[in-house]
């Protein structure tokens, strides 16, 4: 989980990690967006969505970004 200074530091605030933490974990294993939306199941949009915080990431989606990307579900809600 990232620390409040960092988040502060990159200008994150509590509603912005979920995004955030989508975008570090899918380029941490060189994943394009359309590659980990493939391996989710959801449109490409979605995750670029997602990423920016304009879509919010339920708990199933949560478990599927888990799966795709090696880290527990919990990191997304």
């Amino acid at each position: 989980m990232m620390r409040l200074e960092t988040m502060a530091a990159l200008g994150l605030e509590d509603a912005d990690l979920p995004g955030a933490m989508v975008k570090g974990g899918r380029v941490k294993e060189g994943l394009t967006q359309a590659r980990l939306a493939a391996l989710v199941g959801i449109p490409q949009r979605h995750v670029s969505e997602m990423e920016n915080g304009k879509r919010p990431i339920g708990k199933e989606i949560a478990k599927r970004l888990g799966k795709a990307l090696g880290v527990s579900y919990k990191v997304f809600l």
